[in-house]
């Protein structure tokens, strides 16, 4: 588990897929734990992640930054970074800047295991 006193992490492994199970409040100060986990992943050439947010409570601009900066290299390696189980407040400020039209959002766990898994 990656954390911060606000901020924690739990990647655990499914069907070869990464599920970050985000925690509280996903800020400037606390993103470069979860910048440190998708690189992690993306270095051990694993692509298809799962971002459970029901559990996270709050996510800045520089929080999504994060997913911006390594959406790329993920796809490029044929994965992809679908999330779900999303609050109102959290999907808000990813609908405000966006993000739906530039990725998945799924209602829960199992459905975004099954669109990463069963591409196409």
């Amino acid at each position: 588990m990656m954390e911060s006193s606000t901020f924690t992490i739990e990647d655990t492994i499914s069907s070869n897929v990464h599920i970050l199970q985000l925690h509280g409040y996903l800020d400037a100060s606390t993103s470069h734990i979860l910048d440190d986990a998708i690189q992690s992943i993306i270095q051990s050439h694993e692509y298809k992640i799962l971002i459970d947010c029901a559990e996270l409570t709050y996510i800045s601009s520089a929080g999504l930054g994060i997913f911006m900066k390594h959406v790329d290299a993920i796809r490029s390696g044929s994965g992809d970074i679908v999330f779900c189980s999303m609050q109102k407040p959290v999907f808000n400020v990813f609908d405000l800047l966006g993000f739906p039209v530039l990725f998945r959002i799924c209602s829960d766990q199992s459905e975004g295991l099954h669109s990463l898994t069963h591409e196409g």
